[in-house]
């Protein structure tokens, strides 16, 4: 004999509530049988493909994907049943699910559409007795009956009782509903289901795999310099972390957590195929009391509240805003990711069962270099053969340098790891303690490249860059070109500046004592410029367009 599970909904205002006490397995043509929570999970997460250098975390719409394993057991009866995996990823793309350790494989895949909720209730029990109790507001008194739902949960809720055809909640009366069992196929938790086949029955441990939306990670670094001032030599801590958005309404429990760096070729549209289940909201809709022409007029016998005050808003609102931020990130410090080769990516496996938490953020360390050494670089690359050089000192004229921090990603600088896409927070000593200097992004960096990252604008050294007489260039290089450039260094140290002569193609420069130098398609040259100081520097460029 079928137990009965009954669930109730109370109404308050147009919303529902409802719970449940148990829920019976529905007579199908196959036999259904329940898979176990799962023992072991796996969370490999790839970032956003489309994601560029400077772009953030999208923590309302992530658009990056992981790969999910779960091992399962199940106890399966002779010949063909429906193996049922409740607790799945909303953002499973369901096509792209793997089931292994069946013996007799897999016969159909389904996805459950519809969530658990008062509208998927509703539905369900379409034709079907409910039963309704009304409370009478002046005596208390609860008075139930039974009905019969005759509407979709489309609009309003119509019933059949004894005394005819009424609509849900549109007499003002507290009513309620209870349902003698659950709608087949509905669950609270996201369902994934396949149909199989085995001859003599038995308990197997299998492992689901499959592809959900709803994920990204970036990486986050801390970059404290060992002294202040941007003098050449830089010396500084570098710590990295890696942070991982769920998006997903499920949390993964002592999962064993991946992240892939680098970008792979994705020609699949992930955000369409996952199809998340629904969870219906029942909106009631009553008849307006009153002429259906006009429709009823809304009186308001009290007068509006007023706004509170500024100041009485700011405490909750940054209250709530703290405990947002306490709910949502969760810090790991005590392990460090270790880094894999995985083909042309890197993988960073974090060593021990983690918790990926359902809507919120976590970060794990995954690099630690105490001493890094960089250095600063200022950079002119501003010069304009077609604008003629100033002929006073106009102060309106200088440009500010730019600050650039410049390291070789290898062990004799102190790095040679492998440094993906994110940002870095750069810091420097003070009285005061640290204090922050720049934001800056990073694109992915591998092991044996050159770092550069510019700081920003500086404000002690100032250059002026253009094309020296009245004569504009000549496009089919029958003579050279004179420019200069003039640079003011107001430091009490001497700086490094790179001057940008312009692009290799299409040019040739003559810059006297200085080594051209190339990078990216670029000329440019490096010179010293003294402390407290204003240096010009000249050079000629002609077109090679002969």
């Amino acid at each position: 004999m079928d137990r009965v599970a009954v669930l109730a909904m109370t109404m308050t205002g147009c919303g529902v509530v409802g719970f449940v006490t148990s829920t019976p397995a529905a007579a199908q043509d196959r036999p259904t049988v329940e898979a176990s929570v799962p023992t072991k999970q796996a969370v490999t997460i790839y970032r956003d493909p489309n994601r560029a250098p400077g772009d953030r975390l999208n923590r309302d719409n992530p658009q990056g994907f992981a790969m999910i394993s779960e091992v399962r057991t199940v106890t399966l009866p002779p010949g063909e049943s429906r193996i049922r995996f409740t607790g799945v990823a909303e953002g499973m793309v369901a096509v792209s699910a793997i089931v292994t350790g069946l013996p007799g494989g897999t016969i159909e895949k389904n996805r459950n559409a519809d969530l658990l909720s008062p509208a998927a209730l509703v539905d369900g029990t379409l034709g079907n007795r409910v039963r309704i109790t009304r409370t009478n507001p002046g005596t208390g008194e609860q008075v139930s009956e039974s009905a019969v739902v005759r509407t979709r949960a489309d609009g309003g809720l119509v019933l059949q009782t004894s005394e005819g055809f009424e609509p849900v909640r549109c007499s003002g009366l507290p009513e309620s509903l209870a349902f003698e069992r659950v709608p087949a196929g509905l669950s609270s938790e996201p369902v994934f289901s396949i149909d199989t086949r085995d001859a003599s029955g038995g308990t197997y441990t299998v492992t689901l795999s499959y592809l959900a939306w709803g994920f990204d990670w970036e990486a986050n670094y801390v970059a404290t310099l060992a002294q202040a001032g941007a003098r050449e030599d830089a010396r500084l801590r570098l710590v990295s972390w890696l942070t991982v958005l769920n998006d997903n309404g499920q949390s993964f429990e002592n999962a064993e957590l991946m992240a892939v760096a680098g970008t792979i070729n994705v020609e699949s549209d992930f955000e369409g195929l996952a199809e998340p289940p629904r969870a219906r909201p029942l909106r009631l809709t009553c008849y307006p009391i009153g002429s259906t022409a006009a429709g009823s007029p809304e009186l308001n016998f009290n007068p509006p509240v007023p706004p509170p005050a500024p100041m009485a808003l700011a405490a909750p609102v940054m209250q709530r805003m703290r405990a947002e931020a306490d709910e949502e990130i969760f810090v790991t410090g005590a392990m460090m990711a270790s880094e894999e080769d995985l083909g042309d990516l890197k993988l960073y496996r974090v060593p021990e069962p983690v918790t990926v938490s359902a809507k919120g953020l976590k970060q794990v360390a995954f690099l630690d270099r105490p001493e890094v050494e960089g250095r600063i670089v200022y950079r002119a690359d501003h010069c304009v053969p077609w604008t003629p050089f100033p002929s006073r000192d106009n102060p309106a004229d200088f440009t500010p340098a730019t600050l650039m921090l410049m390291t070789k990603n290898d062990a004799a600088h102190g790095l040679g790891a492998a440094l993906p896409l994110g940002n870095m927070a750069l810091f420097e000593p003070s009285p005061a303690g640290n204090m922050l200097v720049s934001e800056l992004d990073l694109r992915d960096y591998a092991v044996g490249q050159d770092v550069e990252l510019d700081i920003g604008e500086s404000p002690q050294v100032f250059t002026q860059c253009a094309r020296l007489g009245e004569r504009e260039p000549d496009a089919y290089g029958t003579r050279w070109m004179p420019m200069r450039a003039r640079v003011t260094n107001a430091n009490p140290h001497s700086v490094t500046m790179r001057i940008t002569l312009g692009q290799e193609a299409g040019w040739d420069y003559r810059f006297a004592r200085e080594r051209l130098l190339t990078k990216n398609g670029t000329r440019y040259v490096e010179v010293q410029i003294p402390a407290n100081s204003t240096t010009n520097f000249d050079w000629q460029m002609r077109s090679t367009l002969r």
